[in-house]
C-alpha cells in the first residue's frame, strides 16, 4: 500500500469532505431519488436519472476519499529541518539554461495547485528535488527536453497559507 503524505490541514479537509458527503449529500440525494421515483415512469424521469447519476458520483468520490484516508501519512512539515528538500519544503531553484529562478512547495496530491507553485510529492520535479541540499544540481527530463537546475534555497512555509483554492462545504456538493 502506497503512503500518501499530507499535512494535518490537508487530512482534516479530507475527513471533512468524506463526512459531509456521507452524512449530508448522500442522504439528501437518496431522498431526491425516492421522491422522483414516486412520480412514476423511471425511464423517462429526468429527476430520477439525475439523482441516480449524482449518487453514483458521490459513491465514486467516497470510495476515492476513503482510499486516500487509508493511505494517508500525516506529516507536520513545521517540525522538519528543511536542510534538504522534503515534504512541505519550499524550494527556490535556478534554471541553469535560462538563469531564471522558480519557486515550488512540495505537498500532498490533494493539496497540490501546480499553477500556484504547490506541487505533488509524486510529481517528476518533486521527486528529482527530494533529498537535495542548497547548491546541489539536478536534471529533469521533460517532454520539451532535459532541464538542469540548481537548488538556491530551501525553507518552510505553511502549505495552506500558499493555497489559493481551499475547498469548502459548498465545493463538496454535487449540483
Amino acid at each position: 500500500m502506497n503512503n500518501e503524505p499530507m499535512s494535518i490541514e490537508g487530512y482534516d479537509l479530507l475527513i471533512l469532505e468524506f463526512k459531509h458527503l456521507l452524512e449530508v449529500e448522500k442522504p439528501k440525494v437518496a431522498q431526491e431519488k425516492l421522491i422522483a421515483a414516486a412520480l412514476g415512469d423511471r425511464s423517462e424521469n429526468a429527476d430520477y436519472q439525475a439523482a441516480k447519476e449524482k449518487l453514483r458520483f458521490i459513491d465514486k468520490r467516497l470510495f476515492f476519499l476513503n482510499s486516500m484516508i487509508e493511505k494517508s501519512q500525516i506529516i507536520d512539515p513545521s517540525k522538519l529541518l528543511h536542510d534538504k528538500v522534503g515534504f512541505g519544503s519550499s524550494v527556490t531553484i535556478l534554471n541553469l539554461q535560462t538563469d531564471e529562478e522558480e519557486s515550488y512547495t512540495i505537498c500532498g496530491v490533494l493539496e497540490s495547485e501546480p499553477e500556484n507553485g504547490l506541487i505533488s510529492v509524486h510529481s517528476p520535479l518533486a521527486k528529482a528535488m527530494m533529498g537535495k541540499k542548497v547548491d546541489d544540481e539536478f536534471k529533469i527530463g521533460l517532454p520539451s527536453g532535459e532541464k538542469e537546475y540548481e537548488i538556491v534555497n530551501i525553507y518552510y512555509k505553511n502549505i495552506f497559507t500558499l493555497k489559493k483554492n481551499i475547498r469548502t462545504k459548498s465545493d463538496f456538493s454535487f449540483h
